[in-house]
This record gives structure tokens, sequence and C-alpha cells, in this order.
């Protein structure tokens, strides 16, 4: 959520920025709504200054045994017009409230400004693509041939993207998951936490999937499924005030993700890129504001060394405005590469929200030095999305004879260095 005093103080900027984004919103009615509001109140004042005015004369009336039946008039008057006053402001505040939570983050002098992802500035990349003696095939076909990917069993228990993992494909799975924790806790630092899958509105609302993304939410009985471990685990502290020194905190968490994925119907259909189940490992950061672009280039190295231990190929994505996140002033997308279907598919994004998540949420923190508050910044990165990270597995480690090999990393995970066809 922006700073309405911000929006108020840098209206072109602001309406600026909504434009680089692609964003059909104008500021005018917030503003608009806010002069009201602020006029509301001086008259509230004012009426209130004056009712206390009648009621010290009554008071002294009374002593006096006079009579004060016009201040008594006037005081009823004025405290009439004051309920009529504060039932406007809450009218006031519930649409400003409404539009100010529409409103996307500010991107960062640094974001390229595009229209959509052919726009988005490649950074870097590491490792070669493949090479195969043979046509590569899809995940899907590799995982079906091996008889340890099963989604025609998932569409019938469940329905479509969702997918039955079976004996090693189960294993490999749980193997990514357990790598990739380890490697954020002994190598990175990382606290592990285990939130729960689903939260409540304000949760959502602290980071920013609500109000506007709701038809992408599985609810349940008044809660959500998360859509990504960002949502409870950014909300572990909310309303809350966070130490100065203990900044940058670094959470991990490995969680189950839910996601409708409406607006993404005939995309990525098959397979494990887009499926309404799918595992994540997430990298939480509260940082300082002085310091969060460091911990946005940390945080996104911290995620690429995952695809480097995994000799997996890949690139390095800044986000143009038009394709940035709702919620996000940056973000790095790593896309790795997928011989089997000759294209790069997003397998983490790392953010750096501002202050954007934790104004809604009321995260913040006391600087000592200026004894000021303010707002922490909140940045996340997956670390990686487990799903695809297999799909990229099967796919660039596939040999002629239908098997795939386990990186050297995952063998001790794994009990074995290949998966064969079975039977």
């Amino acid at each position: 959520m922006l700073d309405l005093k911000f929006i108020r103080q840098n209206k072109e900027l602001v309406q600026k920025a909504l434009d680089n984004r692609g964003e059909s919103i104008s500021i005018d009615k917030l503003l608009e709504l806010d002069k009201q509001r602020r006029t509301l109140i001086q008259k509230g004042d004012e009426l209130k200054a004056k009712r206390n005015k009648y009621s010290l004369e009554i008071a002294s009336a009374k002593r006096q045994g006079k009579d004060a039946d016009k201040e008594i008039k006037e005081m009823r008057q004025a405290s009439d017009a004051i309920k009529s006053i504060d039932n406007k402001l809450k009218e006031n505040k519930d649409l400003l409230n409404e539009i100010i939570l529409g409103i996307p983050n500010t991107p960062h002098i640094s974001v390229p400004i595009g229209k959509d992802e052919k726009d988005n500035e490649v950074v870097r990349s590491w490792g070669d693509k493949p090479e195969f003696s043979f046509s590569p095939k899809p995940h899907w076909d590799i995982g079906e041939n091996l008889g340890i990917l099963d989604f025609k069993r998932a569409a019938k228990i469940t329905g479509a993207r969702f997918c039955l993992y079976w004996g090693l494909g189960a294993r490999l799975e749980r193997a990514l998951i357990n790598f990739m924790l380890d490697v954020h806790i002994k190598e990175h630092g990382y606290t592990e936490v285990f939130p729960p899958f689903m939260v409540n509105r304000d949760s959502m609302i602290g980071t920013g999937q609500l109000p506007k993304f709701e038809e992408d939410l599985f609810s349940i009985d008044g809660y959500y499924l998360i859509p990504t471990a960002e949502v409870p685990v950014t909300n572990i502290y909310r309303s809350e005030f966070l130490k100065e020194e203990a900044l940058p905190i670094k959470l991990v968490a490995y969680t189950p993700c839910f996601r409708k994925e409406a607006g993404s119907y005939g995309k990525d259909t098959r397979g494990l890129i887009r499926q309404h189940q799918f595992n994540k490992v997430e990298m939480v950061r509260f940082a300082n504001p002085l310091s969060s672009y460091d911990d946005l280039e940390r945080l996104t190295l911290e995620a690429e060394e995952i695809l480097k231990k995994l000799g997996l190929h890949y690139r390095v994505v800044n986000l143009c405005t038009g394709d940035l996140g709702f919620s996000a002033a940056k973000t790095y997308d790593l896309e790795v590469w997928m011989p089997g279907q000759g294209d790069y598919k997003e397998i983490s994004s790392c953010t750096n929200f501002e202050d954007f998540q934790a104004r809604r949420a009321g995260i913040r923190f006391k600087s000592r030095q200026k004894k000021k508050t303010y707002f922490c910044h909140t940045l996340n990165g997956s670390g990686l999305a487990v799903g695809r990270t297999l799909a990229a597995i099967l796919e660039t480690y596939q040999l002629p004879d239908g098997c795939v090999r386990i990186p050297d990393v995952l063998i001790p995970y794994m009990g074995l260095d290949h998966i064969g066809k079975v039977g």
C-alpha cells in the first residue's frame, strides 16, 4: 500500500508509474476523497470546539442559576452535526481504503519501462544449454514413461492441472525440498519455519493478494489456501515492531501452494509448469530500507546457487514495468532452460516490495539513531519452485534410453544415481 501523504505530494510521479505499468487507474478520485476527508476533519474539529464551549457555558449558567436553554439547543445541534460528519468520514475512509488497496506499488528507478514480458531485460545467464545426440523429450513424457508422474489418475482423483507422483518421482520431489532447505539454512543462514497452509483475510490483504486477486485464490469457510509461503511467513510479524539490530531477518519455509490460475487458461496446460497445487521453498527477508536492494541482490544469488549446484542452465531477467507483480517494486525472475520444450520457464521470482507490504501489514522498526519509527522493507524469492525444478532435471538429465541421471548433489538424498524404467 502506498502512503497517502506520498501520493498527495507526488501526484505526477505516481500517475506516471501507473501509466508505465499499463494500469488504467486515475488517482484524481483518490485525491478528491482525501481533500473531502481533510475538510470534514476540519469541520468536525470546529464543531467539537463549539460543543465544548457550549458545555462550559451551560455548566457556568447552572452554577449561577441562569437559564441555558439556548446553549443546550446549540450544543445538541453541534452534537448532531458531529455525528453526521463522523458517518461521512467513515464512508469516506471505506472508499479511500478501497481505492488505495487497488493501487499497485511504484516501480524502482532501475526497473525497465515496457508493456509485457517481451520488454524484460536479461541481466545474466549461467551455464550452457545441454546438447543431446537425440531429440529431447518434455518432462511429462519422460515422467509417464518412467512411471513416476501420473497426470491421468490425478485428473481422476481431483481434476485437470494436478499430478500424482509415484515411487522415485515422489522421492525426487522430497529430495529437492530437503536439499533446498539444507542449502538455505546451512549455507545462507536462514531460519526454517513451518507455517499454516491456510490464512485469514487480513493476511492476504497484508501481502497484497486481496482484494485485487480474489479470483485466483481457493477459499474454505472464510480461510484461504496459500498461493505461496510468502503470505503466512510475511504475516508472522504483522502488527509488530522489530528490532533494528535484528534486521535483516531471514526466514525460509517449505509449503504446498494453491492457485486457481484463473487468468492463464490455455497456457502451459501440460506437465508440471502451471499446476493448481505445487510445492515451493520460499525465502523471506525483513530488511532495513537503507540496505534492502543489497538484500535483493543477495537473495537472488542465493536462489541462483540452487540452480548452479543442480547444474541447470538459467538466465536472470529484470522484469519491466508492464510485467511487474502488483506488490513489487523490483523483481528478478530466474528462468531455467527446458530442453524438451526448447524454452525458458520461470522457476523463481526474487522481489523487493519496499514498504508496500509492511505498510499494509503494520510491520515496523524503531531507528535508534534517528529515534523514529519506520516500516520495514519486505523481500521474498522462491528457492525454488520444486515441481518446475524436478521438470528441469528430467529434461536436462534425460538419457537416450529414457532413463534420467540424478544430479550429483541429490545422490545422497536419493540413495541412487539414476531413475530407470520399472519392470
